[in-house]
């Protein structure tokens, strides 16, 4: 490493996606890529801060990047500080937002300030395009069902996994369409799961809980069509570096089915899964732009063929993840990619929150951010 590398220093701000919630108790949302993160900057000897930006769920586009805005000004750069905004998910898409030249957000602080202080984003599986999911979850029967999956999330990531009972219920939920019953086994579901929280962690869910019914603005824009008028009138910053991380899961199916097993849970999550990739997987064709010749190898070399229109991570179509350099494209779904996979042996534990067959492990994740650090600081 050259000594000029050694002497620059770098703020890497984190910035979650749709789930939104940045710590609940002791689970954290980046926590597995936070702490990659800084062992491989002191191994390579690079002076760098990571933050991770606290957030909304399912607040406007303006609204999160004003916070990203917030959390610039809270944890200014330091004199010399390269600053990197990496978001996941829809998180990748505030970035974008804070940088375009002559942004108007909701904020007190000076955007142009810290916007013009940024010399890389990075979406790692992030609807630069939009998600078909998002038009479903806006509807009455969807915002409630994204309520449930944001606590099942968190339950899964704080405890392992769900309890059987809770897992049949909620997949029958995905499974059927709505009924009268619907509310009050909703209810049910929820209080079944709040009751193994401590008192702390309780209200921090339901504080998450009460984000996602209050505000649900990024629903409407994150459908396709929204994320046209943003791809209109959202523009790169010029000196900026764009890079992307894209995600594909296994379509469901024999194989998916067979590769989760003879558990119970197992299998109830990965009747989850079925219904939000089928789902994701109603997108029209032509709802990304065609790829540049660079991103278009570098998908091909990667999964053999350019992904169809309706392929997807099993929230975001993978081509429509696409924007800037192609940092890396894996085989993996929506939350593997931050670390959220399978591998309980591990401390702090790796847990999965879907059932997709992927067999994404902690080598596919080193990769992938070894990938995201190069381009930080190339």
């Amino acid at each position: 490493m050259s000594a000029r590398r050694r002497r620059e220093a770098h703020a890497i701000y984190l910035i979650p996606g749709f789930f939104g919630f940045t710590n609940l108790g002791r689970f954290r949302y980046f926590i597995h890529v936070d702490r990659f993160l800084r062992e491989r900057l002191a191994a390579r000897g690079v002076s760098a801060r990571v933050h991770v930006v606290p957030t909304h769920p399912t607040a406007s586009l303006p609204t999160r990047a004003a916070l990203v805005v917030d959390a610039l000004a809270h944890t200014p750069p330091r004199r010399g500080e390269g600053v990197h905004l990496v978001g996941h998910s829809t998180g990748g898409v505030d970035a974008r937002l804070v940088v375009s030249p002559g942004v108007a957000l909701p904020t007190k602080h000076d955007v142009e300030r810290f916007a013009g202080r940024v010399r890389s984003v990075v979406g790692v599986s992030s609807p630069q395009h939009g998600t078909p999911l998002a038009a479903y979850l806006a509807t009455r029967r969807g915002q409630r069902r994204l309520a449930l999956l944001s606590l099942a999330t968190s339950y899964v990531l704080r405890f392992g996994h769900l309890p059987l009972t809770a897992l049949v219920s909620l997949a029958a939920l995905f499974a059927r369409e709505e009924s009268r019953r619907e509310g009050t086994l909703l209810d049910d579901l929820s209080q079944q799961l709040l009751a193994d929280f401590s008192l702390a962690r309780r209200r921090a869910v339901a504080r998450l809980l009460r984000d996602v019914f209050e505000d649900q603005s990024l629903l409407l824009q994150l459908t396709p069509e929204g994320m046209d008028l943003f791809a209109a009138t959202v523009r790169d910053r010029p000196g900026v570096r764009y890079g992307s991380v894209v995600t594909r899961s296994r379509p469901p199916g024999v194989a998916t089915t067979l590769a989760a097993g003879f558990d119970a849970g197992a299998q109830a999550i990965h009747a989850i899964y079925r219904t939000i990739y089928r789902l994701a997987a109603q997108t029209r064709e032509g709802a990304a732009p065609e790829p540049s010749a660079a991103q278009r190898r570098a998908l091909v070399a990667a999964f053999g063929k350019l992904p169809g229109a309706h392929v997807n991570d099993g929230i975001v179509p993978t081509r429509a993840q696409v924007h800037g350099r192609v940092l890396a494209a894996v085989r993996g779904d929506h939350l593997d990619v931050i670390g959220h996979f399978n591998d309980p042996a591990t401390d702090p534990p790796h847990y999965d929150w879907l059932t997709t067959g992927s067999g994404f492990d902690r080598k596919r994740f080193e990769a992938v951010w070894d990938r995201v650090l190069d381009f930080l600081l190339q």
